[in-house]
């Protein structure tokens, strides 16, 4: 058990961690919302639409639309009727887009790897962690 909250609390840490580079960065400032949208289009390989994607992260299908509104701006997504069903709407990825998931892939190894060189280095961290270990037990 204390394992799997010490690996929660460093997600958490490399989560912050990614956030803060990449609002420091020079790309774009996204919502929570909005890196939602952004990494369901780009790391789930099927095709989404506006009422797939609401249904995915159970909002609205107006939220979805200012989400792509945002992201369509930014060019990281696209929007296309869908040929088969005009009243649906397909999201499509952009080479924009797939530039900056790589950015934050690129920002998350260097998160995840500075941490794990200074958890090894410091003494004290993994004093704390074994101690947590034993009162866990």
């Amino acid at each position: 058990m204390a394992q799997a909250a010490e690996k929660a609390e460093d997600l958490v840490k490399t989560l912050r961690d990614t956030i803060v580079a990449l609002v420091r960065g020079e790309g774009p400032d996204l919502s929570a919302r909005q890196l939602a949208v952004f990494l369901t289009c780009y790391l789930d390989e099927s095709g989404h639409t506006v009422r797939g994607l609401a249904a995915s992260l159970n909002v609205s299908k107006p939220a979805i639309t200012r989400a792509l509104d945002r992201l369509t701006e930014l060019d990281l997504a696209r929007r296309k009727v869908d040929p088969l069903d005009r009243r649906s709407v397909l999201v499509q990825r952009t080479p924009k887009g797939a530039s900056y998931l790589k950015e934050i892939r690129s920002i998350m190894g260097t998160t995840v790897r500075d941490t794990a060189q200074a958890t090894q280095h410091d003494p004290k961290v993994a004093t704390v962690r074994r101690l947590r270990r034993v009162a866990a037990a």
